[in-house]
């Protein structure tokens, strides 16, 4: 059985769209892509002496268990040359898993929902362009919501609209 899960993807170095479109190939082969956000520059949070990001979210019908999902995604970031050097620092592409459903899971190097996401522009923005309603499992509001309710600040932009953005629930 599959089950519907969302994605962040990210990058500030390298060729940053191409790196974002090769983790969507790479990610296509773990399950169906059923929509992709545009693509959004982004300023960068926490770690903030850095490129600006490209941010964007797919979701992906997958068979894989939460646990398999991660593996696979860390090793997708390790074929595309990610190296963890420094906490929140600059990186050619990072893969988080945000929703895996309604999963609610709490465990060493894994939590889902992934826990930054209520306060995150630039994963809320991508996230309520192809799943408006999609309800956070913990806060039961709908990623429309959630992004509505951020202050001020984090500046996010659109750098490229997708053509294969089709809004999903």
């Amino acid at each position: 059985m599959c089950t519907p899960v969302y994605l962040s993807i990210g990058a500030n170095t390298g060729e940053r769209e191409a790196n974002l479109n090769q983790a969507i190939a790479r990610l296509g082969e773990l399950g169906r892509i059923d929509a992709i956000s545009s693509f959004y520059e982004t300023e960068p949070v926490e770690f903030t002496n850095q490129p600006w990001f490209l941010n964007g979210v797919v979701l992906l019908e997958t068979e894989l268990s939460p646990g398999d999902l991660l593996k696979a995604a860390l090793a997708i970031e390790q074929a595309m040359g990610r190296y963890r050097t420094q906490s929140k620092g600059p990186r050619n592409i990072d893969i988080d898993i945000l929703l895996y459903g309604d999963t609610v899971l709490q465990t060493e190097g894994l939590d889902i929902p992934h826990p930054g996401l209520p306060n995150r522009r630039f994963v809320l923005e991508p996230l309520a362009e192809i799943a408006p309603g999609v309800v956070h499992p913990v806060l039961r509001k709908t990623a429309q919501e959630l992004l509505k309710a951020l202050p001020p600040g984090q500046t996010v932009r659109i750098f490229r609209k997708s053509s294969e953005s089709r809004g999903k629930v």
